[in-house]
């Protein structure tokens, strides 16, 4: 047995995965979030932890001789957030996450002191990465600055309360600006740059080496053996690729999760920053990945809920299986900003269109097709910085419904298939890692593919409106920003 943790931004999930792949059962244990402030997004690094082990406990719990059996755990996580420890190892405040935008001033500033970040790190400096918030930490809370022993990630500060100790895998660390890609280490240049060293920063290891070993008092609890290790494990979108089965270059994937993510696999480093693509290491050792990111996805939709105070489901009920063209209305998706292509944190969402006469299912449908302009904003940074993409993979929350995953289709113009697991993916993938640090096994022959549960072609019927209400759409960012 192997059990993935996937500490997300509004939960954590458990999957327990047997020897054969499967899926046998799964926990999940909601987070809250933090906006103490505009463009403010943060979260208690604790509660990660009593999530992680609740989610657990309840496994152990409903399954107690399959979660006994367990040899290896993987880790994902939430990318980005920079949570800062003390030379005790307690958080000295709350973790800044990957959606918070208040470092855009610091992003110019690192960019400034050091020039050769883009070579080195593969990325443009953006509010989102870790880097420029240790840069607003030093600016506006020196005293905690001062006192800042270590920083991790969201998933590497789980693992080092579940083991004592401090890792971290490579495709993580690329998020933080403090990598140097393209040798997956540390760069003291790049660390210099914001006023820390190598001492600051966990170790590194490969997303499929152990990391760790759990700790007596968990593996006590859970009942497991003494002797379950802890895979480096990965950032919650290269996990979903291992979970997806997508470890060969060219292989890709749309996420609708709370954030939305282009993704593609690559045998090199690749950075393309001058379109705001993300250029990483994956989770397996040699190989890296491309991607395009947008903030607000499957969170729009939720947005969208809360304000209506109508769960989601019942929104997208209210269109029915299909949708003959795009809605009068447009939506822009820029609740928290945007990465690609615009890398503007102080981007903003609008509803555009709107008439006397408009009804509810027409603002759903506009929040569903303006993530899926979004998407094929992203789909045109990654086409032009190495080539096209003819099919995607769907996953995340938004791929539960075949009335959005045909909205894609229809708006990228390519096939998308949904997939058996997709809303699990990351935790799966996370699975797999701790499977592939416990045995040693060849990575092919257990990051397999999902079966496919429906492939959505382009319909030719829809493509020219789309077309055109993709155009109109791409007007709209620029003529709000230039008004605002």
């Amino acid at each position: 047995m192997y059990l993935g943790l996937d500490i997300g931004t509004s939960g954590v999930k458990a999957v327990l995965v047997n020897e054969a792949g499967a899926v046998i059962a799964t926990a999940a244990r909601e987070l809250a979030l933090s906006h103490p402030a505009p463009l403010w997004s943060e979260q208690d690094p604790d509660a990660w932890v009593d999530a992680s082990i609740g989610a657990v406990d309840d496994l152990a719990a409903a399954h107690p001789r399959d979660v006994a059996g367990v040899r290896g755990i993987g880790l994902s996580g939430q990318m980005h957030g920079a949570t800062l420890l003390d030379a005790d190892g307690r958080p000295l405040r709350p973790a800044i996450l990957w959606n918070d935008g208040r470092s855009h001033a610091e992003c110019v500033e690192l960019e400034r002191r050091c020039p050769s970040l883009h070579a080195i790190a593969g990325n443009l400096a953006m509010p989102g990465f870790t880097a420029p918030k240790l840069l607003w930490v030093a600016q506006h809370e020196p005293d905690i600055f001062k006192r800042v022993a270590k920083v991790l990630l969201p998933k590497a500060y789980v693992r080092y309360r579940l083991t004592g100790e401090m890792a971290e895998d490579m495709s993580d660390a690329a998020g933080t600006l403090w990598l140097d890609v393209g040798r997956r280490s540390w760069s003291a240049e790049l660390l210099h740059a914001t006023g820390l060293d190598l001492h600051h920063m966990p170790r590194l290891v490969e997303g499929s080496a152990v990391s760790a070993v759990l700790a007596p008092e968990f593996a006590q609890r859970w009942g497991m053996a003494k002797d379950v290790v802890i895979a480096g494990g990965a950032g919650d979108n290269a996990a979903s690729a291992v979970g997806l089965g997508a470890i060969a270059p060219g292989d890709a994937f749309l996420s609708l999760g709370t954030s939305g993510v282009v993704f593609r696999v690559t045998d090199r480093f690749a950075p393309a920053p001058a379109s705001a693509v993300h250029a990483f290491c994956h989770a397996l050792p040699g190989l890296w990945h491309q991607m395009g990111v947008m903030l607000s996805a499957a969170a729009s939709l939720a947005w969208l809920a809360g304000v209506m105070e109508v769960p989601a489901a019942t929104l997208l009920a209210s269109l029915g299986e299909h949708v003959d063209g795009p809605s009068p209305v447009k939506f822009l998706p820029y609740l928290d900003g945007e990465r690609t292509p615009h890398n503007d944190a102080t981007a903003s969402g609008a509803f555009v269109g709107l008439r006397g006469a408009t009804g509810r299912s027409q603002i759903v449908q506009a929040v569903l097709e303006g993530v899926a302009f979004a998407a094929r904003d992203n789909l045109a940074a990654l086409s032009a910085a190495s080539g096209p993409i003819a099919e995607l993979d769907l996953v995340g929350g938004g791929s539960r419904s075949p009335l959005w995953a045909q909205i894609c289709a229809d708006v990228l113009g390519i096939v998308v298939h949904r997939v058996e697991e997709g809303e699990v993916g990351a935790a799966l993938g996370a699975a797999r890692l701790g499977r592939l640090a416990a045995t040693g096994e060849d990575p092919a022959q257990v990051c397999t593919r999902p079966r496919r549960l429906a492939s959505f072609m382009p319909r030719a019927s829809a493509a020219p409106a789309y077309d055109e209400a993709y155009r109109s759409w791409r007007n709209l960012y620029p003529a709000l920003k230039e008004s605002t």
